[in-house]
This record gives C-alpha cells, sequence and structure tokens, in this order.
C-alpha cells in the first residue's frame, strides 16, 4: 500500500509530537507520589473517570484497528467485538463489582486467594501476565500500522514509539496520573472514529450503496463470522470483563462499591455507539478498496481529509494506542509487585515505588520480541480473553458455589485451561470449535472430578494472610 498523507507528514508530526509533548508534562504534573496513588490512585477516582478508564481497556487500538479489519472481511457483524462489551459492562455491574470491590484488593487474583488460596492466586497471576502481555503485543503491532502509516516508518520504528512513549506515561503516572490523561486520550479516540465515520460515509454515498455492492452477509447480524463465533467473542469478553487485572484495579481506585458500580454502566454506555461506527468503517473501506490489505480498513481515510482533519484523527489514533498500551502494562506491574515481589521482599513503600517503575520498563519490552509473530489481530485479541474467561469461570465458582471452592482443584483447573487454550488457538480451533469454548469448559471439568474424586479440600482460613497486603 503507497504511503498515506503525502506531503502533509510535517503536519502530521508536528500535532502528533505537540501531543505527546503536552500529555508527557500533564502525566509528569499528576504523577503518582506514593505506591498507593501508583496502584490504587488512593481510592478517590470519579465514577465517569473509571468508567473512561474500563471503556479504553477493551476498546481501545487494537479493538478499534481490529474490528474495522475484521468487518472489512467479514461485514458488520465485527460490531459484536465491541458489542460484547457494553454487555459485559452491564453484567459485571450487576454480579460481581460489589464483591471484589468489597473484598479491599485491587488485583484479581488476591480477590480469588480469599476464595482458594495461595497456589490458585498464584497461578491466577501468571495466566493474567500471560494474557496481558500477549494482549499488549496486539496493541503494538494495531498501533504500529496507523503509526507507521502517518509518519512514514517502518513498522518496527513505530512500535518502538509505542513502547518509549507508553512506558513514560504510566512509569510515571501510575494509576492516578494514567487516569486522568486517559479522559483526554478517549476524547481524542472518540472524536477521530466520528471524523473517519463521516469521511467513510461521505465518500461512499451512504450505507445504500455499500449494501448494493457488497454480498448480502456484510449487512447480516453474522456477517460471514457465524452465530458460533460471535457467541464465543460475547461469552469471551464478558468473561474478560469479569477478571480483567485492570478491571479491578480501575473499580478499587473508586470511593465505594456504588460508585464502582455506576463506573461499569458509564463504560457499558460508552461502548454501546463504537462497535457500529468502527464496523461500518471497516465496510466502507471494503466498498471502496477491495484489494487492499485488510489491517488498513481504518488508516486508509486518513488520506482523504484535509490536512488539518488528518493530523487530528492521525493523533486521536496515537492517543488510543497510548492508553491502551498504559493500561495493560500498568495491570501488568500491579500483579508482579503485588504477588510476586512484596510478599518475597517485603519492600519500604519507598523501595516498592522505585522496583515498581523498574518493573514497568521492562513490562514494555517484552511485547517487542513477539510482535512480528501476531498475523490478525482480532484472533489474537479473542484468544487473551479467552484465557481470562478460565479464570472468570473459577472466580464464579469461589463466590457463588463454594462447595467447589478448592485450592487444589482451582490450580490444576486453571493450569489445564491454560494449556489446552494455548494449543487449541495454536491448531486453529480444529473441528470449528472456538478455544473460548475450550477455555470455558476446562476448569469446570478439571474442578468436577477434583472435588468428586478427590473429596472437599480444606477451605483457606481467612486469618492466615496467604500474601501480605501492600500499603494499599
Amino acid at each position: 500500500m503507497q504511503a498515506i498523507l503525502n506531503g502533509d507528514s510535517t503536519l502530521v508530526i508536528a500535532m502528533i509530537v505537540a501531543y505527546i509533548a503536552f500529555t508527557s508534562w500533564l502525566t509528569f504534573k499528576l504523577r503518582s507520589r506514593t505506591s498507593d496513588q501508583f496502584m490504587t490512585a488512593s481510592r478517590a477516582m470519579p465514577a465517569v473517570v473509571v468508567g473512561v478508564l474500563m471503556m479504553s481497556e477493551f476498546v481501545g487500538a487494537k479493538s478499534t484497528v481490529g474490528t474495522a479489519q475484521e468487518a472489512f472481511q467479514s461485514g458488520m457483524a465485527a460490531g459484536w467485538a465491541v458489542l460484547g462489551a457494553s454487555i459485559g459492562f452491564l453484567l459485571f455491574g450487576l454480579l460481581m463489582v460489589r464483591k471484589l470491590y468489597n473484598s479491599g484488593e485491587y488485583t484479581i487474583s488476591a480477590a480469588i486467594a480469599q476464595k482458594y488460596g495461595k497456589s490458585t492466586m498464584l497461578t491466577v497471576s501468571v495466566i493474567m501476565i500471560y494474557a496481558l502481555l500477549l494482549v499488549n503485543v496486539g496493541n503494538y503491532v494495531s498501533g504500529a500500522a496507523a503509526i507507521a502509516t502517518a509518519l512514514h516508518v517502518s513498522l518496527p520504528v513505530a512500535m518502538c514509539i509505542i513502547a518509549v512513549v507508553s512506558t513514560f506515561y504510566y512509569v510515571f503516572g501510575g494509576l492516578k496520573g494514567v487516569a486522568w490523561v486517559t479522559i483526554l486520550h478517549s476524547a481524542f479516540k472518540v472524536v477521530g472514529v466520528i471524523i473517519i465515520f463521516a469521511v467513510a460515509m461521505s465518500l461512499t454515498g451512504g450505507i445504500a450503496p455499500m449494501q448494493a455492492k457488497l454480498p448480502a452477509y456484510y449487512f447480516s447480524w453474522d456477517g460471514k463470522i457465524g452465530f458460533a463465533t460471535i457467541f464465543a467473542w460475547t461469552f469471551g469478553t464478558v468473561g474478560a470483563i469479569f477478571s480483567t487485572q485492570f478491571i479491578v484495579q480501575a473499580i478499587s481506585s473508586t470511593p465505594s462499591a456504588n460508585e464502582a458500580r455506576k463506573a461499569t454502566y458509564y463504560a457499558a454506555a460508552f461502548c454501546l455507539p463504537l462497535g457500529f461506527l468502527l464496523a461500518l468503517i471497516g465496510v466502507a473501506a471494503k466498498y471502496l478498496y477491495p484489494d487492499m490489505n485488510s489491517l488498513y480498513a481504518l488508516p486508509v481515510f486518513l488520506e482523504k481529509m484535509p490536512p488539518l482533519a488528518s493530523a487530528f484523527v492521525t493523533t486521536s489514533l496515537v492517543a488510543s494506542i497510548f492508553v491502551s498500551v498504559c493500561t495493560v502494562a500498568l495491570a501488568i506491574a500491579s500483579l508482579v509487585v503485588r504477588d510476586f515481589y512484596v510478599p518475597y521482599w517485603k519492600p519500604t513503600p519507598e523501595r516498592e515505588l522505585k522496583m515498581t517503575r523498574v518493573f514497568s520498563i521492562v513490562i514494555a519490552i517484552v511485547p517487542l520480541v513477539f510482535v512480528f509473530f501476531i498475523p490478525e489481530i482480532l484472533k489474537l485479541s479473542f484468544f487473551t480473553r479467552a484465557l481470562r474467561l478460565s479464570i472468570t469461570m473459577v472466580a464464579m465458582l469461589g463466590f457463588y458455589l463454594p462447595l467447589f471452592a478448592s485450592n487444589r482443584g482451582a490450580t490444576a483447573g486453571l493450569i489445564g485451561a491454560a494449556v489446552s487454550t494455548t494449543v487449541w488457538y495454536l491448531l486453529g480451533n480444529p473441528f470449528g470449535v472456538d478455544n473460548m469454548y475450550i477455555a470455558a469448559v476446562t476448569p469446570l471439568v478439571v474442578m468436577a472430578i477434583e472435588r468428586l474424586v478427590m473429596g472437599a479440600a480444606p477451605q483457606p482460613a481467612q486469618s492466615n494472610a496467604f500474601v501480605e497486603r501492600t500499603s494499599t
């Protein structure tokens, strides 16, 4: 594909650099000064800010570019990739948010430990770190497509830009700084998507010409994707929301359980319209540029905009990339510190904050090793959600069916789910069975067998601290 934004790259670069400079200054100004601020923003975040944070976690660079890419190939049904998040946040608010908030923990693994035990906690933490590292691999790939297109740089260089800038944001900002800067990032992102949609509809002449030319499945509810995959996507997204580390961390930053629940409803409302807009953008790209590489289904419209609008939209894509990488990396750092570093090294609060920032730098580098092995962004996205779904299944059993709250069975079920889901994904979902179903069923089967064969395991005593809490 030929480079986009020919002749206007100076304006684009200037706006992006100015935006990065301003948001970097703002992040430093709002930086976290204590471990409490870094991890939970001192539990003082307004519900609407947390709602934006959670929306950005599930409708980030990967889902923005990936949904348009999938719509280019499979039709409007790709919008379920985002609509599922709206359903998920609504259910999360109704069923789980109070239980997690009242646990007093800010990591999903530590909350689950209260129902199972230490080995389950560590297993959950490792699986979540594995899944979130892959999430950021997808974020780097999808983000690099937009940055490379706009700035005329190679994909590896674009990925390095993402790593450096986003690392600065969350290493200094922590949850407190990232939360407030994310409001600006998200505003840019939403306005940018609206501008792209408007340009796409202008070029196509509306929806009717696309319906006349494209195959009928492009405008059906299940497209070329099919019910089984759509259900798996929605099921997996709901499950991932229930257990994703950053979601748990975000709700723990609110002042009360009621505010946490309110934040999930805000997130559901914010996600709803974006699914339709992104899907229509991808379908419009197919109508206009049928032989194009599908990865460019969204950024291709930059070349048809006036220079100033193009620069703004490119900046909005960059903002989406940074917020996605920041929130995921911050969640990984929290798991590493809360579940591994603090219990074994027992640092002072000052030392904990310092080492958190060191770990954060390493976490930013690791995804760069794997970015060249990911061909399809959206499939990777739902594989990572499948891994997190297995954690949700175990958590729901612990909270609602204490009969199954066996440390031994939960640990075995989680390990079995992680291995089987990964193998199933690498084999390309044999027999047409999505890896999402493997992730959901495996822990249930393993835990049921363990319960029947081994009998009830002793419950973890709440008085024993499996892992000492941090200062937060």
